[in-house]
């Protein structure tokens, strides 16, 4: 009697602890939640605990796992979807600067983009500048054009004014032009123009011939903000991926952003566990002639096995997306395709070898079919001497390939990441090549054909804009911002298949598992929609927002009936950020 009595006493504790075990932290109920699981596609309900979704299932069923201290959150008949993850996205470097930039993602009309610079001149301080940088067209507006000079100089007045176009041009006020001391015998850099008039005056306009680096080199000598401005800037920028419903992002690097010097804002933020996005970030190679210097030590100094893909994920994924300065295949179309020099494939084959010797990831910024080949060809004769044995590696953007390099690219076992740079410069595609090719450019179905793992993002800031529903739009209607039908309808993909793309298709990429569905012993990571992606008509899926955002089980963004259970908005500095007054996606 006493064995039994002692039996049962333990069977009891064991059967108590489990319960108590198995209590939720955060319950979310009467949802339409779509958890991307084949087993359980849409629930009701779910529950997490310890930064994992515990059980997805009705209401009844969650809820029996509501302890004492669980938050229930009622998400109101709405839907809810995994957290978005930006396959290719510049988060490091744009949060250092976001708080200094007017943007006019999603302005309707010229008019209004006018203005917005007409208000910002009559706050922005001696010493600072107005500036726009990128996210935008002129496509966008109702009046189909873009500004000229004469209004910016009007709009602006006295206040230093850059405004970047895409990767093609860039226009600087007068008092810009002054600030830089820029005159008629400054001369033109490499495959760059700076436009002069009939007198030989420089004008304000600067073009890329093809290559965008008279644009960033110029914007790179733009004052700066102070530390304490950039850690708000950081913040302030990770906060309206998460309104957009981003939990997690691959940074893709970028031109004037060293590493380690510029990670610092990143690097502190981590130590105070405020990153509210997941970062794995690739290191790209900043200056010609010296890639393979800086790879030699990067991989000297970072051990990608020291982290564990545990949270925030901020650490160091690899290497990319430039690899090498003479494979830069700049996607400006307002000018032919440039030819890589013939010392590309030396120069990449020495940095590619160097990182797959060292078990490196890498991912290569690969626009043109002609610069994927001459880069297979690299990545095969690697292969043949160090095989690559499954090492991640991918192209991004490849909005050209070829079938025969698709084929190519999974035999090697690489992926593809795509962005919506077509919904941005799919009028000035068609323009030089033709409505013929931009129909399946990318080749969007016949990649999901082959299997070749993919993911989806923006590649925002400076040539798109960062909001992912750009994407998905684009990616499910073929049009560009504009209206365009730019892409072939049969190339377009359904709203299911887009929404896995830019979830675990992101995850895939890198071969992480455990993340981007909402399954039992997954991150818990999920946003409250503010309409329903699967429902609303085409063109309000670039309108859509979150209404609630969670990482790691943590609330990071919360508006409208939700804003009293997530984090205070953090004011933002300095007073006179363009931020402080229009926020960032526009919408209006």
């Amino acid at each position: 009697m006493k064995i039994f009595f002692y039996a049962s006493v333990a069977s009891l504790l064991i059967t108590t602890g489990s319960l108590h075990a198995q209590q939720a932290d955060l319950i979310i109920t009467n949802g339409k939640i779509t958890t991307l699981n084949e087993a359980q596609p849409e629930v009701q309900a779910v529950a997490i605990a310890n930064h994992k979704i515990l059980k997805a299932g009705t209401n009844d069923a969650i809820l029996r796992l509501k302890g004492k201290n669980t938050q229930v959150i009622d998400a109101n008949g709405k839907r809810v979807i995994p957290g978005l993850f930006d396959s290719h996205l510049h988060v490091i470097r744009g949060g250092r600067f976001y708080n200094t930039e007017l943007r006019w993602d999603g302005v309707t009309t010229l008019k209004r983009a006018l203005e917005m610079l007409r208000e910002q001149a009559q706050r922005t301080p001696e010493g600072q500048w107005i500036r726009v940088v990128g996210g935008w067209n002129e496509y966008q507006f109702a009046e189909k054009r873009l500004p000229t000079l004469e209004e910016i100089n009007a709009a602006t007045g006295n206040v230093p004014t850059f405004i970047l176009y895409l990767y093609g041009k860039a226009w600087l006020n007068k008092a810009g032009i002054e600030r830089l001391n820029i005159t008629g015998d400054t001369p033109n850099p490499p495959q760059g123009l700076i436009q002069k008039d009939t007198q030989g005056k420089p004008t304000g306009l600067l073009v890329a011939e093809p290559n965008a680096f008279i644009l960033y080199s110029t914007l790179a000598k733009l004052p700066t903000l102070t530390r304490a401005e950039e850690i708000n800037s950081t913040l302030q920028y990770m906060t309206e991926l998460n309104r957009l419903g981003v939990t997690a992002v691959m940074d893709a690097g970028g031109g004037f952003q060293n590493f380690p010097d510029d990670y610092g804002i990143t690097d502190e933020l981590n130590k105070q566990n405020k990153i509210t996005v997941r970062l794995p970030y690739f290191l790209f190679a900043q200056k010609k002639g010296n890639e393979l210097n800086d790879y030699t030590k990067w991989v000297g100094m970072v051990n990608l096995d020291a982290h564990d893909h545990s949270s925030p994920d901020y650490h160091v994924e690899g290497g990319g997306e430039n690899l090498v300065a003479d494979g830069a295949d700049f996607e400006n179309f307002l000018f032919p395709r440039p030819e890589l020099p013939a010392t590309m494939e030396p120069n990449l084959k020495a940095v590619i070898s160097l990182l797959v010797k060292n078990k490196w990831p890498f991912r290569l910024h690969a626009t043109y079919n002609e610069s994927i080949s001459r880069f297979l060809d690299v990545i095969e004769a690697v292969n043949k001497e160090t095989p690559l044995n499954g090492l991640v590696w991918f192209f991004d953007h490849a909005e050209t390939v070829s079938e025969e390099n698709l084929q190519r690219i999974k035999s090697l076992g690489g992926g593809i990441a795509l962005q919506h740079r077509m919904a941005y410069q799919g009028e000035s595609f068609i323009q030089r090549y033709g409505s013929k090719p931009a129909l399946a450019s990318p080749p969007v179905k016949r990649i999901l054909e082959l299997g070749i793992p993919t993911g989806l993002g923006t590649d925002g800031t400076r040539v798109a804009s960062y909001n992912p529903w750009i994407a998905l739009y684009w990616i499910t209607t073929g049009k560009t911002i504009g209206g365009t039908q730019v892409m072939a309808k049969n190339n377009t993909i359904d709203r299911s298949t887009a929404l896995k793309l830019f979830t675990y298709g992101g995850y895939n990429l890198i071969r992480e598992t455990g993340k981007g569905k909402i399954q039992p012993g997954y991150a818990a990571d999920m946003v409250i929609l503010d309409q329903d992606y699967f429902t609303v008509e085409a063109e309000r899926i670039k309108s859509i927002t979150a209404l609630l955002t969670i990482v790691d089980g943590k609330v990071v963004y919360a508006a409208e009936v939700y804003k009293n259970v997530g984090p205070a908005p953090l004011d933002v500095i300095p007073t006179w950020s363009p931020v402080k007054y229009f926020g960032g996606y526009q919408n209006k």
